[in-house]
């Protein structure tokens, strides 16, 4: 854990200190957090939603952190459970069936005017898209935010060789799509 990573927590943990070390908590990792929360929901509107709600969690439960895993993981973890629950609960809302979670993540994509990509990045997401849910959280992290294995295994709660084949087959399945639709 980096010597800055650790004055945070030792700050977030002091009473005194907390109100100004949760501020530099949120300006260190609110930008990394809400492209990988974005990346799994496909809209800025939840994305944002679902980073406060993150944030929200990590202040009310740092006296809980054990620092078994960086701050980055634990932060990431966070997320990444506040992300599925909230695709979850929407999925039961609007009673989506499971094989139609994908169109639902294409909608938000293709209707979000924050999307600026060009027809390639559009292919790619698309390709992203139809990934399971797992493939697509593993190569998200993997590709766009260049995260280790031992890392990812610790935020998934899983092995690094699940992930490694998760990624392969993920990999595999984007390329694939990419080509037949030239």
């Amino acid at each position: 854990m980096s010597d800055s990573d650790q004055k945070i927590i030792a700050d977030l943990k002091d009473a005194n200190k907390r109100d100004l070390a949760f501020h530099v908590l949120v300006r260190t990792y609110q930008e990394r957090l809400y492209w990988h929360i974005r990346k799994m929901v496909m809209n800025h509107d939840d994305a944002d939603d679902i980073l406060q709600n993150t944030f929200m969690k990590v202040w009310r439960s740092i006296d809980t952190f054990r620092e078994e895993s960086s701050l980055f993981t634990w932060l990431y973890r966070i997320a990444t459970n506040e992300s599925i629950t909230f695709l979850n609960s929407k999925k039961k809302k609007s009673l989506i069936p499971l094989s139609e979670e994908n169109e639902y993540l294409m909608e938000n994509l293709m209707s979000d005017p924050y999307f600026e990509g060009e027809a390639i990045q559009l292919k790619l997401q698309q390709a992203i898209l139809r990934l399971p849910e797992k493939q697509r959280i593993v190569f998200n992290m993997k590709y766009f935010e260049e995260l280790k294995y031992e890392d990812m295994a610790q935020i998934l709660d899983t092995s690094v060789g699940a992930l490694k084949a998760s990624y392969h087959h993920a990999a595999k399945k984007v390329e694939e799509y990419i080509k037949s639709s030239d």
